[in-house]
């Protein structure tokens, strides 16, 4: 007597991945449309067309159009400050400063429109991330200076300014997302490719070695 074989029915997705895959698919459409045509110009309409979801799906994850934009900024300055987070007191800055460099030339790569949209809501005075900046930012600014100075004492970088060390990083590393289209230009490239992202890297990694007198062996 032959058996009949079952058939194996595609396991459905979870209802957190739906939610999850929606709501990562909103930011990403969000984070390029906010950078192309800025808050004004954006609307949850044309964010739930890109997004391929309704604007009742788009409004049910995020409720208002000021609640994503701000989500947007949220998370690519979480994202820097948690590479800030990662220089610690035990590391040598000549590893430390080499890692942070790298990934947020990284992160200029990857969230070019993120790192764009923070710049325009800085331009502005920061009406939308100001308390964020007040808080959660300067904590982690002030406990990244600290570390330095730190490293200062253990005499294995020059007695350099802290806080305009981290300056110099964010605006140096950042360059590479905001003032994309004029380095493409000067270049005669549509765009950055990998090897600028990574010689970028490496002559920032040597200049700030270099200049903070931090032995690069």
């Amino acid at each position: 007597m032959s058996v009949k074989k079952r058939s194996v029915k595609p396991v459905r997705r979870s209802l957190a991945k739906i939610r999850k895959d929606n709501s990562d698919q909103i930011l990403k459409v969000a984070e390029r449309l906010f950078s192309d045509k800025g808050y004004s110009g954006t609307t949850i309409s044309a964010i739930a067309k890109e997004a391929g979801l309704p604007k009742a799906n788009v409004l049910y994850y995020f409720h208002t159009k000021d609640a994503l934009y701000k989500r947007v900024l949220s998370n690519i300055l979480s994202i820097w400050m948690l590479s800030m987070n990662d220089m610690t007191e035990d590391q040598h800055p000549r590893d430390a400063l080499r890692s942070y460099i790298v990934k947020k030339i990284r992160q200029s790569k990857e969230h070019p429109h993120a790192s764009r949209i923070f710049a325009a809501e800085i331009l502005h005075g920061a009406p939308y991330l100001r308390e964020q900046l007040e808080t959660d930012l300067k904590e982690q600014f002030q406990a990244t200076c600290q570390v330095f100075r730190h490293w200062i004492s253990k005499q294995w970088m020059d007695p350099v300014n802290p806080e305009h060390l981290m300056f110099m990083l964010w605006s140096s590393t950042q360059a590479y997302a905001d003032f994309q289209v004029q380095s493409s230009i000067m270049l005669s490239k549509t765009e950055l490719d990998d090897q600028d992202f990574n010689e970028g890297a490496d002559l920032l990694v040597r200049l700030v070695l270099k200049g903070c007198g931090i032995n690069q062996v």
